[in-house]
């Protein structure tokens, strides 16, 4: 699992209150019932939190968790360098 993985689940459960269990690697946004607005919003925080700009309907809408934690790793990993 990706490094930034825990910083994810911590903002899906503060932030989006998803209970903890329903947090999978392999769910997806639809699967947590995060909405199109959910999703923009995470991709706001995500941005203030590490610095990692994508598109969020390309980047987080229909991947898995565990891909968004893949991106978010390698995005920050690029962004280093």
């Amino acid at each position: 699992m990706s490094e930034l993985h825990p910083t994810l689940v911590d903002v899906l459960t503060n932030t989006f209150k998803v209970p903890a269990v329903e947090l999978r690697p392999e769910a997806t946004m639809d699967d947590l019932e995060m909405d199109s607005l959910a999703v923009a919003e995470l991709g706001v925080i995500v941005k203030e939190t590490l610095g990692v700009e994508a598109d969020a309907d390309s980047a987080y809408k229909g991947a898995t968790l565990g891909r968004i934690s893949e991106f978010l790793t390698e995005a920050t990993a690029a962004g280093a360098r």
